[in-house]
């Protein structure tokens, strides 16, 4: 096997349907080898699978992980009060407006947040709640091939449900919100059916010919 390294991005995904069938998930990255970003991935009723990335260093990573018919290259523009509780999330990206608050902490977030750091990031731990997140949220993996000769893992510190949700696309209302269901199919997992934000470390092992990511 040819050495491999691992790429990490701290940060938080957040995961919503809408009324309209759409599906939406935000990735809004603190801490990354490319510095801090927001990335968007939005799956339509009907299939298409569209990434919103900032610049083409997203755009690339971001779709050679992941599966899309689409990439766009557009302004992404994130603000937030807070990542608990009652913030409020507002995010322009390209022809997608989206506005949402943050709910109370789900029962698996008390859980998360009791995982020392540094062993809820490894992949042995990975591994174990692979096999929990089947039973318990299904469409939800936390271990799995991330294509291109990749190994990717999530390991999340928190979960917090989501409350109120408005979203537009080219000016249209997508409605209100909704689970996402069916779950999408970006890459080998899904967001949580119940919308959501998981405060999350996704880690990804390349090999080392790729390590200039």
């Amino acid at each position: 096997m040819s050495p491999r390294t691992d790429l990490r991005f701290d940060g938080h995904i957040v995961g919503a349907g809408t009324a309209s069938g759409t599906r939406l998930v935000l990735g809004c990255w603190s801490r990354t080898p490319h510095g801090p970003f927001a990335d968007v991935m939005v799956e339509s009723a009907d299939g298409h699978r569209t990434l919103l990335a900032p610049d083409s260093w997203v755009a690339e990573f971001v779709s050679t992980t992941y599966r899309f018919d689409e990439v766009r290259l557009v302004d992404v523009a994130l603000t937030r009060t807070g990542t608990g509780r009652g913030s409020t999330w507002e995010l322009l990206a390209g022809p997608l407006s989206w506005r949402f608050t943050v709910g109370g902490r789900a029962s698996l977030g008390h859980l998360f947040r009791a995982i020392p750091g540094p062993l809820a990031r490894s992949l042995t731990t990975a591994r174990l709640t692979d096999r929990i997140a089947r039973h318990l949220m299904p469409g939800v993996r936390t271990l799995g091939s991330a294509g291109n000769d990749r190994l990717e893992w999530y390991t999340a510190t928190d979960l917090h449900h989501l409350v109120i949700s408005e979203a537009r696309w080219a000016g249209a209302e997508m409605g209100g919100l909704s689970d996402v269901f069916p779950p999408t199919r970006f890459g080998f997992s899904s967001t949580p059916r119940i919308p959501s934000v998981t405060a999350v470390t996704t880690t990804v092992r390349v090999p080392v010919r790729h390590a200039s990511y």
